[in-house]
C-alpha cells in the first residue's frame, strides 16, 4: 500500500499540494505531525533532493521522530540530509560557518538558560542592584522578550513604553543591564538562544551574498507549530522562503498558550494576508479523544472571538462526560484525584496525568499520592544536563573549544580546587572587563594587564591556563568521546568524584559516566549516519539546544504524570485531572486584557484535549495560598462548556449524587437526561459534604445562635452571607475566648451550643 493510502482526504491533498504557500490549520490530535512527515516523504519521492528541504520544529524529539518516520516510509538514504530541527538547532548549524563575518569565532559558545542567569547576576550584583527586584529570572525573561520583539540595547533605552514598564516594576536599570549582558556575551565569544535567531537574521540582512545562498539552496520550507512562533521567527521564515515562497506552515491557533516567552498568534491568524494566494486546509478529524470530550472542548474554544474557525471531530467512541467535582479545599481535591486513581490503578499508573495552572499546586497533590503509595513523576524537573557535576564537566569542554567562554570558566576554576578561590577570580574578572581581554588571556599573563597577585598565585593561573591551552590544541584532533574521557581524567574531575563515598557523591560520579555515555552513543550514531569524524564542538551544540522535552530519563517505572499545564501540550494520556479550576487561579489572577483570557481559554482547551478517554475537572472552595486559607470561586471557564457533556460522578454509597454545583450548573448525571431546571441549595450543600465526608450543614443558622466550634470554642452568630452566585456561604461569628471570625459555613463543621 502506498503511504499516500494512509491519510484521509483532506491529509492527503496537504500533503500533495507542494508548490507555494499552505496553510494547514491543525485541530487537536488532527494528525498534524503525519501531515509534516508525509510532506516531506512525499517531495524526497518525487525527487527533491534532501539538502534541498528545511523542516523547522520547536522541539529536538519530534524532528527526530519525524526523521525517523520518513525514513521508514521512503527508501530516504539520503534523508540524513534534511535541514531539519528546532529554530536554534538550524540557525547553530547556518551560524557557524559564517560566524566570523559577525565577529566571532566558528566554535562559539551557546549559553543556555543557566548561563545566561549565571551572568546576569553578576553583572546585577557589580551594579549593586537590589538582588530582591533585579532577579536573575525575571530579568533574563525581560531581555529575552525584548529580543523577541526585535528590540536591540539600543532600541530598548529609546522605548517608552518599556522603559514605562521597567520603572513600574522598580527595575531602573534595566536597559544598562541588558547592555552590558550583550558585551559580556560577546567577549565571551558566545550567543544565548535568542542571539542565534537574531544573528541569523543579522547575517541575511548584512550579507546579501549569503542570504541568496541560503535561499537558493533550501526550495522547501516546512514550520510545525507555527501558532507557537515570536516576531524574530517570523521573519526569519519569511526571509528563507523567499523569492519561491514554496512554504508550508502548520499549527492550531486554538492552542496558542506561549505569549509570555513572545509568541505571537497574529503569525497564524494572519498567514492568509501575509501571503494572499496561499492554500487553506483544515484538519478536523481528532484520532486521539472520544466524542465527549472533542464536543466539549469546542464548546469551550467557540467561545472565543480571534480564531480561525473550523469544528473538529471525533469518530471514536461517545464516551463518557467529563466529570465535574467540587471540594472543600485543595487537600480534599488531591485526595480526592489520588483516592481516583487509586481506584483505577488497574489500568497503569502511565494512563494518569494530573495538570494544574501553577508549579506550586503539586506541592499538595505529591502528599496526598505518597500517602496512598501511588509512584509519580513531576514532568519538566531538573534535566540530566543541567545537574551541577554534568554542568562542570561540560564547562572543561566549553573553554577548550571556545577560551573566551568567561562563563565556562569561572564553574570549573574552583572544581577541582587548585587554589585559585573566589577573591583572586574577583580580581582577574574586573581586570580582564577593564582591558578588553577574557579571562584565559589575563591569567596567561597576568604581568601584562597588572593584576595585582603574588608570584605563587600568579604560577597557578598559568599553569591552568597552559592546560586550558594544550586541551584545546587537542580538541580539533581527537574525537568527541576519547577527547571528553581525557579531559575528565587529566582535570581530576574523575578522581574527585570518586573521593566522595557518601551516596550523593556516588550519584554525581555515576551521572558523570552517564555522560561519557552518551557522547560515545552520540560519536557511534553519527558514525552510522557517515559522518568519520564528530568533534566535540558537535555535540556540545546538541546539549546546548535540548528542549524541555527533549529530556529522555532511563527510569521507565509506570507513574503518575504530574504537570502544568503549559507543559502537558503534544502530551496526550487516557485519563486526565485538571485541578484548580478557579478564579483567580484558572484563568490566572494576571488575566485581565480580553486577548489574555482568551489565551487562558485556549489553555483549558489544550488541558481538555490531552485526554483520551476520561476527563474530570475539580475546584476547591477554599485554597491555601500565600500562607493563608483563601475563598475560592468556580472558573468562569466552567460555564463556557457545554452543561450537556458535564456529569457529575454519583458518589458511592451511603453519600448521594452531585446534580448541581453552582448556580450556573445545571449539569446532568450519566444516565439520566438533559436537564436545565434548578436545584435546591440544601440539595447542594448535602452532596457537598458527603462528598467531603462531612455532616449536612444546617441552612437555618440565624443572627443570634450560640454554636460551638471544634478550635475556637463557643461564640454568637453575628450574621450570615448567602451567596447565591458561587455558593461560598459565610457565618460571622464572635466567639466567646477569640473574638470576630468569619468562616466559610461549607468548612466550619458547627454544632449547636
Amino acid at each position: 500500500m502506498h503511504f499516500l493510502d494512509q491519510l484521509n482526504t483532506v491529509q492527503r491533498e496537504a500533503v500533495t499540494c507542494t508548490e507555494g504557500a499552505s496553510l494547514v490549520v491543525a485541530g487537536a490530535g488532527s494528525g498534524k505531525t503525519r501531515v509534516l512527515t508525509y510532506r516531506i516523504a512525499y517531495l524526497l519521492q518525487q525527487g527533491v533532493p534532501a539538502s534541498r528541504i528545511m523542516a523547522l520544529t520547536f522541539t529536538n524529539k519530534a524532528a527526530r521522530e519525524m526523521k525517523e518516520r520518513i525514513q521508514r516510509l521512503v527508501d530516504a538514504g539520503d534523508a540524513r540530509y534534511l535541514m531539519m530541527g528546532t529554530f536554534h538547532h538550524v540557525c547553530t548549524k547556518l551560524l557557524r560557518p559564517e560566524a566570523d563575518k559577525l565577529g566571532f569565532t566558528r566554535d562559539f559558545t551557546i549559553y543556555d538558560t543557566t548561563d545566561s542567569k549565571s551572568v546576569l547576576k553578576a553583572i546585577c550584583k557589580e551594579r549593586g542592584l537590589d538582588e530582591k527586584i533585579y532577579k536573575p529570572a525575571a530579568v533574563h525573561s525581560r531581555i529575552s522578550m525584548a529580543k523577541n520583539c526585535g528590540i536591540s540595547p539600543a532600541a530598548y533605552a529609546q522605548s517608552t513604553q518599556w522603559l514605562r514598564e521597567d520603572r513600574e516594576a522598580r527595575m531602573y536599570e534595566l536597559a544598562t543591564v541588558y547592555e552590558q549582558y550583550q558585551v559580556r556575551l560577546r567577549a565571551s565569544n558566545a550567543m544565548d538562544f535568542d542571539d542565534l535567531l537574531i544573528n541569523m537574521l543579522v547575517l541575511m540582512k548584512n550579507f546579501p551574498e549569503v542570504r541568496e545562498r541560503i535561499q537558493a539552496q533550501f526550495q522547501y520550507i516546512l514550520v510545525d507549530e507555527y501558532q507557537d512562533t515570536n516576531y524574530i521567527q517570523f521573519l526569519l521564515v519569511k526571509t528563507l522562503a523567499e523569492p519561491q515562497n514554496n512554504i508550508c506552515v502548520v499549527g492550531d491557533d486554538a492552542q496558542s498558550i506561549y505569549s509570555f516567552r513572545g509568541a505571537d498568534i497574529r503569525n497564524i491568524l494572519n498567514f492568509r494576508q501575509q501571503y494572499p494566494d496561499s492554500k487553506l486546509f483544515k484538519l478536523e478529524r481528532n484520532y486521539r479523544s472520544t466524542q465527549t470530550i472533542v464536543n466539549a472542548a469546542n464548546s469551550l474554544i467557540h467561545k472565543n472571538i480571534h480564531q480561525i474557525e473550523k469544528t473538529v471531530y471525533s469518530e471514536k467512541e461517545q464516551g463518557q462526560p467529563l466529570s465535574l467535582k467540587p471540594y472543600m479545599d485543595d487537600r480534599t481535591e488531591a485526595l480526592g484525584v489520588a483516592t481516583a486513581i487509586q481506584r483505577q490503578k488497574h489500568k497503569g499508573y502511565d494512563s494518569f496525568a494530573v495538570l494544574y495552572r501553577t508549579n506550586a499546586q503539586s506541592r499538595v497533590i505529591e502528599g496526598e499520592l505518597r500517602k496512598l503509595n501511588i509512584p509519580y513523576r513531576i514532568y519538566g524537573g531538573t534535566s540530566f544536563y543541567q545537574r551541577k557535576e554534568i554542568k562542570d564537566a561540560l564547562g572543561y569542554l566549553r573553554l577548550a573549544v571556545n577560551p573566551r567562554d568567561n562563563e565556562a570558566l569561572l564553574r570549573i576554576v574552583g572544581f577541582p580546587g587548585r587554589g585559585i578561590g573566589e577573591t583572586t577570580m574577583k580580581k582577574v574578572s574586573n581586570n580582564a572587563i577593564e582591558h578588553h581581554r577574557c579571562y584565559l588571556d589575563v591569567m596567561r599573563q597576568p604581568e601584562a594587564t597588572g593584576l595585582e597577585v603574588g608570584a605563587a598565585v600568579a604560577k597557578k593561573l598559568q599553569a591552568f591556563a597552559a592546560y586550558m591551552d594544550g586541551l584545546s590544541e587537542q580538541s580539533e584532533t581527537m574525537d568527541a568521546f576519547a577527547f571528553t574521557e581525557m579531559v575528565l581524567r587529566t582535570s581530576g574531575v574523575l578522581t574527585a568524584l570518586a573521593l566522595d563515598r557518601s551516596q550523593e557523591g556516588i550519584d554525581r560520579a555515576q551521572n558523570v559516566q552517564e555522560l561519557l555515555t552518551a557522547i560515545h552513543e552520540f560519536v557511534d550514531q553519527r558514525a552510522q549516519e557517515g559522518i568519520d569524524f564528530t568533534p566535540i564542538t558537535d555535540f556540545l551544540s546538541e546539549v546546548s539546544l535540548q528542549t524541555d522535552q527533549d529530556e529522555n530519563l532511563a527510569d521507565t517505572t509506570e507513574r503518575v504524570t504530574l504537570m502544568t499545564v503549559h507543559a502537558a501540550k503534544g502530551l496526550e494520556f487516557p485519563v486526565v485531572f485538571i485541578v484548580g479550576m478557579e478564579e483567580n487561579l484558572f484563568p490566572s489572577q494576571f488575566a485581565i486584557k480580553p486577548q489574555e483570557v482568551e489565551e487562558e481559554r485556549r489553555l483549558l482547551y489544550v488541558a481538555i484535549t490531552r485526554a483520551m478517554e476520561q476527563c474530570t475537572l475539580s475546584f476547591a472552595r477554599q485554597r491555601f495560598r500565600n500562607g493563608s486559607f483563601n475563598f475560592a470561586s468556580p472558573s468562569r471557564f466552567l460555564n463556557d462548556i457545554d452543561r450537556q457533556y458535564f456529569s457529575l460522578d454519583k458518589p458511592a454509597a451511603p453519600k448521594p449524587s452531585i446534580p448541581k454545583i453552582s448556580s450556573a450548573f445545571s449539569a446532568p448525571r450519566f444516565t439520566t437526561p438533559v436537564t436545565k431546571s434548578p436545584i435546591t441549595r440544601n440539595e447542594v450543600n448535602r452532596a457537598l459534604a458527603a462528598e467531603n465526608h462531612q455532616s449536612p450543614i444546617p441552612s437555618s443558622w440565624k443572627d443570634g445562635d450560640r454554636v460551638s466550634h471544634r478550635v475556637f470554642g463557643i461564640g454568637t452568630v453575628k450574621r450570615v452571607y448567602r451567596d447565591e452566585v458561587t455558593e461560598n456561604d459565610k457565618i460571622e461569628i464572635q466567639f466567646d475566648t477569640q473574638g470576630l471570625k468569619t468562616l466559610l459555613l461549607t468548612h466550619a463543621k458547627l454544632e449547636k451550643a
